[in-house]
């Protein structure tokens, strides 16, 4: 039986607003197989984005426990996640968050230069990655000289440079118009084929849910019964608040 490379029990996590507690998170369980495609939708503030950062380690449940490839995180210090993140999971952000200074080759290649045990050489993974989603000719833009959907596309190429199992994803189409959104999926989409890799999509956008293997709503901190059927959030009147 194929085993889960992400499996969450229980996760809650309660944030202190002054005197006030605000439950983000209540009770998920969830399990995500090796090379799906699953996405997670809700309204704001459902805790899409706080799950998405207990996945990669970035955020600490208040209970429960996060297993990542087998390997429980939840209770693992600062060096230890960082070595995980940095061998196990890849992140994408709405903003891109690339170095200003760097030039997109500089920035994929960087992960690598700072992992404990090199897999690949820097530049030439870099480069292989950034062809791969069809940058060969902008290795050395920098990002302001690169349009949002090529900066997505970079920030996917870093993501990858250490070949981490698992892609996670937060709103990464967000700031990008229709066009350039499209580009982007397709990118993850062909990195999944390629690759192998698992990934985990936070997103508003209907027509990414869609394209998804597998579509969890979070409402209220707790995943809506009957979720993870194939497309089992993707009507208009489903997502017409989202």
């Amino acid at each position: 039986m194929k085993q889960p490379v992400i499996h969450a029990s229980n996760i809650t996590r309660e944030l202190k607003l002054g005197s006030h507690i605000v439950h983000a998170l209540r009770g998920v369980n969830l399990d995500i197989y090796p090379n799906e495609m699953v996405g997670i939708i809700g309204p704001s503030g459902s805790g899409k984005s706080t799950l998405l950062g207990i996945i990669g380690g970035l955020d600490s449940p208040t209970d429960g426990t996060i297993a990542i490839d087998g390997v429980d995180i939840t209770r693992m210090d600062e060096g230890q996640l960082t070595d995980i993140r940095n061998q196990k999971i890849g992140f994408v952000f709405q903003f891109f968050n690339l170095i200003p200074t760097l030039t997109a080759l500089e920035n994929v290649a960087l992960p690598i230069e700072f992992a404990h045990e090199r897999r690949h050489k820097p530049f030439e993974r870099a480069k292989q990655l950034l062809d791969q989603l069809g940058l060969g000719g902008r290795l050395h833009h920098r990002p302001n000289e690169l349009s949002g959907g090529q900066q997505q596309r970079v920030a996917i190429a870093r993501a990858l440079a250490n070949d981490p199992p698992i892609l996670l994803a937060d709103e990464p189409t967000g700031n990008l118009d229709s066009r350039s959104g499209e580009t982007v999926l397709e990118a993850l989409a062909n990195i999944r084929a390629e690759n192998g890799a698992t990934v985990v999509l936070v997103t508003h956008d209907p027509s990414l849910a869609e394209r998804m293997d597998r579509v969890l709503t979070l409402v209220d901190g707790r995943i809506e019964p009957g979720n993870g059927l194939k497309n089992a959030a993707t009507n208009d009147s489903q997502l017409a608040d989202y």
